[in-house]
Formats: C-alpha cells, sequence, structure tokens
C-alpha cells in the first residue's frame, strides 16, 4: 500500500498542478487582457482563480508529500504556514463562490437600483475586506498546527499535524471549520438562488421590462455560477465529512479508509483546476477568448517572414482582439 501510494499520489496530484496553473492562469489572462473592461463578475472571477492558484502552489504539492512519504522535513513554520493557507484558500473560494451568488442575486432581482451598487470599487472594496477577515480569523490555524516527531522501527520521523496533544480540541475545530466553510456559505448561497430564480424564471424584475435577450443573457451567467457553485460542493463534501468524523474519532484508519481519505482529497484539490474547464464548456465567449489567446501566442512565436503585410493586414494586436472577444463574456 504504502508503495502504491508513493508512486500514485504524487502523479495524480502532480496532474492537479499542472491542469490548474494552466487553467487559471489563462483564465486571468483572458479577463484582464483589456485593461478597460471592468465588470464586477469578471473581477470575482479574477479573485476565484488567483485563490486556487494560491491553493495549487502552496498546497497541493506539500499534501501529497505528506501522502507519498512518511516524513515531513520542511520544518514546524512551513508546517504551520501551509496550513493556514490551505484552510484560507479554501475560505477564500466558497466565500468569493458567496460574493459571486450576491453580485448575480443583485443583477438580477434589482438590475436598475444595484448599478450604484455592483461597481469595480466595492468590488474591490467587497474582495479586499474578504481576504482580511479570512486571513485573520485564520491565525489561530497557525497555533493549532505544527510538527511532531515518533518513532518507528528505532527511526525518528516528522509529521505534520493538528497539535490535539497540546490542549487543541480537534473535533471543536474541524466541526467549527466544516460549518463556517461549508454548510453556512451553501446555506447562504441555496437561499440567494432561491429568490433570484423566482425572480429569473418567474417574473420580471422590478425597475422596468427586460428584453428577451437581457433575460437570456442573465439566464446563461446565473447557469454558469450555478454550475460552479454545485461542483464546489460536491468536490469538497467528502473530505469535509472525512475530517468531521476523523475528529470525533469515527474514521478508522484502515487500508479501505485511507484510499477513501486520499481520493476525498484528490477530489478537493481538483476544484481548483476544474473551474477553467466549466468556463470553456458553459460560456461560448469564454471559449472563443480562450482559443483566441493560444492562438496569439502560438502565433507571435512563429517567425514572421512578411511582417509589414501582417500589420497592414492587422487593424489590432493580439491583445487587442482577444479584448473585442473577452468584452461580452458577463
Amino acid at each position: 500500500m504504502e508503495h502504491i501510494l508513493s508512486i500514485v499520489v504524487p502523479i495524480l496530484f502532480g496532474v492537479i498542478v499542472v491542469v490548474g496553473l494552466f487553467g487559471n492562469a489563462l483564465v486571468v489572462i483572458v479577463v484582464t487582457c483589456n485593461p478597460q473592461m471592468r465588470s464586477t463578475t469578471n473581477l470575482l472571477i479574477i479573485n476565484l482563480a488567483m485563490a486556487d492558484l494560491l491553493f495549487i502552489v502552496f498546497c497541493v504539492p506539500f499534501t501529497a508529500w505528506d501522502y507519498a512519504l512518511p516524513y515531513w522535513p520542511f520544518g514546524d513554520a512551513w508546517c504551520r504556514i501551509v496550513q493556514y493557507l490551505v484552510i484560507v484558500c479554501a475560505y477564500a473560494s466558497i466565500y468569493t463562490l458567496v460574493l459571486m451568488s450576491l453580485d448575480r442575486f443583485l443583477a438580477v432581482v434589482h438590475p436598475v437600483t444595484s448599478m450604484s451598487i455592483r461597481t469595480e470599487k466595492n468590488a474591490y472594496i467587497a474582495i479586499g475586506l474578504m481576504w482580511v477577515v479570512i486571513l485573520l480569523s485564520c491565525i489561530p490555524a497557525l497555533q493549532s498546527h505544527g510538527e511532531m516527531f515518533y518513532m518507528f522501527a528505532y527511526t525518528e520521523y516528522s509529521v505534520c499535524v493538528f497539535l490535539a496533544t497540546m490542549g487543541y480540541n480537534y473535533a471543536a475545530f474541524q466541526i467549527c471549520f466544516f460549518l463556517s466553510s461549508y454548510i453556512i456559505p451553501l446555506g447562504l448561497i441555496f437561499c440567494l438562488y432561491m429568490l433570484m430564480l423566482k425572480r429569473l424564471w418567474f417574473g420580471v424584475a422590478p425597475g422596468g421590462h427586460m428584453s428577451a435577450e437581457s433575460v437570456k443573457s442573465k439566464k446563461r451567467v446565473t447557469r454558469m455560477v450555478v454550475v460552479v457553485v454545485v461542483i464546489f460542493a460536491f468536490c469538497w463534501c467528502p473530505i469535509q465529512i472525512v475530517l468531521v468524523l476523523k475528529s470525533v474519532s469515527a474514521f478508522e484508519l484502515n487500508p479501505a479508509n485511507i484510499v477513501i481519505q486520499i481520493t476525498s482529497h484528490i477530489l478537493a484539490y481538483m476544484n481548483s483546476c476544474v473551474n477553467p474547464i466549466l468556463y470553456a464548456f458553459l460560456s461560448d465567449n469564454f471559449r472563443k477568448a480562450f482559443r483566441k489567446v493560444i492562438y496569439c501566442n502560438s502565433r507571435y512565436n512563429r517567425p514572421q517572414r512578411t511582417p509589414h503585410d501582417r500589420n497592414d493586414r492587422e487593424t489590432g494586436t493580439c491583445a487587442t482582439k482577444t479584448t473585442k472577444v473577452v468584452n461580452d463574456i458577463v
């Protein structure tokens, strides 16, 4: 079992890192390639992609190491930082989805009155406040995690764990994390969408008549956000349950349960690389923008045989043409 895990786990986590880095970086490039494009939804999409990038860079490789090898070689300080960042990034992802749902709610139910609220400045303020609150509220994770040493076969090993032996209550910590990072935010999202979908499908939002095209556009964007939220809930549900069961000593560590735990971890971490794929499948404009960025990058890496002729034929650069596509994303 240990030999298999030492081979399979790094490969699977490596795939997650590669796909996640490429996909989320592509999302950031696509949405930011036009400096004049500033919508609240786009800013939140960038924030979600950045949270996923941080998670992939600072969390996934070290979790893979923890599963593949029986020791922690990075020291106590980095152990605390990694565990802190895992929790911070998980909170950042789910509460970005809460902000996206609130943004959709205001756009659909209060399309006119919310115009003064759904601004670039307010989006930056909301995102900044969210990060500040999360970074400060997760500080206890720095204190409750650390490096511990144990003996096995007359050899000393180290492990990065929750410091339950130091007086911290693992069950209380994990249950609070489960409620605040999963149940409560998903409950808020569910309530917002029930109110929003009622207005979207069965009535016209106050403030005037909406055209059929406007309603269709709102439904399309709302569907994309709903799918992203549902996929998040599905991916994180198994590992949340496993961690809660472990915290109350109801999850015995036998070979079958170890496989379940690793599979749950992989599923949760896959969420950090699946969103760009969802955008590509659910949004024609995202798909066109992705193709445009990739096409332009590959084109400008090739030698230009007739640069003057090409400049005459093309009225804009790669970035400006990509901008035309991206402007209509949301």
